[in-house]
């Protein structure tokens, strides 16, 4: 039959003949690499009510029961509203090869390609050791270099221990509804091998109404204790925070840190160390954070776990042969970073002055995991060098880059030692827009701090005192300091200053709801206002600096680091630790 339109409607008409037909979405998306024998939910999203006798999906020209082995259910109308959706909760693709998926409603169809890749039978590493350095940029890697190694004649006078490692990569940060990640996304990207949206951990983004309802996929960490590996998450903020959440969570929303601390109990991972506490807590203990009277860290010490909340704790725990699990949460908050914890004793150093270092956590974990006789994966975060970057605070971030970078060293130590059979990664989730553009240097005349900056020839080097024996100076506020610039921030002023008293806060809310510069820093001596560049009003509104976009360096070393070269998408870091491990729990060989 042919469409006419009567000439009084002709232009709505043509409106509507030009608008595509909405097409499904089908989870996981196209393009997907997908591990042979892992599980994940595979989920079609039709625009509008479907009749079960139309809904219909194939496999490479198959039903999809019959390679899945069930059959997907239909929901005719999603969460209430007038759309259908089919889906398998916990399929499985057990043969490496293509495969094409196409969904149809009757009328409309979608097809999208999966990569089904297996690993060999063996593998070639016993252990993997990811570091992640949160928002870790080139700048607080120089500036750690800079600070822990010094200069002379122009040249350094060493390396960190992440730049003595023989493979580098540059991974891509995007997810698939940003070009800019936040930690959660780009953690997930790691820890599954899949793509997904901000704020995500261990799902796809779908329009399920529930946080928790979204497609998920298997981490490495269910994976690895799948294959009868220990696990182990280990940071300096919250534990249920994004990075460490990564490996064991499944919801669309990183803040639902109640549900976070149920799938760490769920997924028995040997060793958990950060901060936190509050939600593990039932709801009638005084400072709980919890909505029901679960007691978590009653749970987890009733399924075996050894409940510690100071280094010393942890150190007599880790040291005891028949420790094999470990719960570790040492502040109600994040744990402090290097610069307060050493130095300053600012922060809730006076609250907690028995918190662990990552370094320290990080050797407690090693010693745990480690009687696990067929070996580990360990995820160590530092993760305030993000935190200190938002703030747009530069010495702290530089401290706890150089804290990773001892972690690292530590790491390697304990590596060779004990056979080199570890794959040691060490990256960055994300990236600030920071720079190191000069120094600072107070003896150079006037009241002006911003005549005070130095660039090219001005700028000479830094002067900051020769760092201990694990690369920290003990002075930060030297006369001529590193000068690093931030791309991204909210209206603050500008004190070209270490900030001794506490970390930095750039912006508060005022009665209006509207963000504006704290005062606080005001009336510092040659302190400058700079107007933001982010937006102060709404729901956008910004009191701290933003992520940037740009790729994150990856070094590697051990067995089957040598996949570690060129550009890469983050999600390729899955698959290099995948294949180091074998653990395809099919053990085919990928082709």
């Amino acid at each position: 039959m042919r469409f006419t339109c009567l000439p009084i409607v002709a232009a709505v008409c043509a409106a509507t003949l030009a608008l595509p037909a909405s097409a499904q979405t089908i989870f996981p998306l196209g393009h997907a690499e997908i591990l042979a024998g892992s599980r994940f939910d595979l989920k079609v999203e039709f625009p509008a009510v479907v009749d079960a006798g139309a809904a219909r999906l194939t496999i490479n020209g198959k039903d999809a029961a019959s390679v899945l082995g069930r059959k997907p259910e239909l929901i005719e109308r999603e969460d209430g509203k007038d759309v259908s959706s089919l889906i398998l909760r916990g399929a499985s693709l057990s043969k490496p090869g293509q495969y094409t998926v196409t969904a149809s409603d009757g009328s409309h169809s979608k097809t999208v390609v999966w990569n089904v890749y297996g690993t060999k039978t063996k593998p070639a590493a016993k252990n993997v050791i990811l570091f992640i350095g949160d928002g870790f940029s080139i700048a607080q890697r120089t500036a750690a270099r800079m600070l822990s190694k010094g200069y002379e004649d122009g040249k350094l006078k060493g390396k960190l221990a992440m730049d003595e490692m023989p493979y580098m990569a540059l991974l891509t940060t995007q997810g698939t509804d940003s070009i800019v990640t936040d930690s959660a996304n780009a953690a997930h990207a790691y820890t599954t091998g899949h793509k997904s949206c901000v704020n995500a951990l261990g799902v796809y983004c779908s329009r399920a109404a529930n946080s928790l309802d979204h497609p998920k996929v298997e981490t490495i960490a269910e994976l690895a204790k799948r294959q009868g590996l220990a696990v182990g998450a280990v940071t300096n903020s919250e534990i249920e925070d994004a990075t460490p959440a990564s490996m064991v969570s499944h919801t669309r929303r990183r803040s639902d840190y109640n549900d976070i601390v149920k799938m760490f109990y769920d997924s028995k991972i040997d060793v958990m160390m950060g901060g936190g506490s509050p939600n593990f807590l039932p709801k009638s203990t005084p400072g709980s954070k919890r909505t029901d009277d679960v007691d978590y860290i009653e749970q987890f010490k009733s399924a075996g776990y050894n409940f510690v909340t100071t280094k010393t704790e942890m150190n007599a725990a880790a040291s005891d042969a028949k420790t094999t699990r470990l719960l570790g949460l040492y502040n109600t908050g994040n744990v402090d970073g290097a610069l307060d914890l050493k130095f300053l004793k600012k922060g809730t150093v006076s609250k907690f002055p028995d918190q662990p270092d990552v370094v320290e956590e990080m050797k407690a974990a090693i010693k745990v995991l480690s009687r696990n006789k067929k070996g580990f994966v360990l995820m160590v975060e530092s993760a305030r060098i993000d935190k200190y970057a938002h703030s747009l605070d530069p010495e702290r971030s530089i401290y706890d880059a150089i804290m990773l970078d001892d972690a690292v060293k530590a790491a390697k130590d304990w590596a060779k030692a004990n056979g080199n059979n570890t794959m040691i990664l060490v990256t960055a989730d994300h990236t600030h827009p920071v720079s190191i553009i000069g120094t600072v240097n107070d003896d150079a005349p006037g009241e002006d701090m911003r005549n005070k900056v130095g660039t090219y020839e001005d700028a000479g080097f830094p002067n900051y005192p020769a760092p201990d024996a694990d690369g920290y100076p003990d002075k930060v506020d030297v006369s001529r300091r590193v000068r690093m610039v931030f791309g991204t921030y909210p209206d603050y002023y500008e004190t070209f200053r270490p900030y001794m008293d506490g970390e930095n806060v750039p912006a508060i809310k005022n009665a209006d709801g509207v963000m504006v510069a704290n005062e606080k820093y005001k009336d510092v001596p040659g302190a400058v206002f700079r107007v933001g560049n982010l937006p102060n009003k709404g729901a956008r509104a910004a009191n701290q600096g933003v992520h940037s976009g740009d790729d994150v360096i990856l070094t590697a070393m051990g067995p089957g680091a040598d996949k570690v070269h060129g550009q890469l998408e983050n999600s390729d870091l899955f698959r290099i630790m995948a294949e180091a491990l074998a653990l395809s729990p099919q053990g085919k060989a990928a082709k």
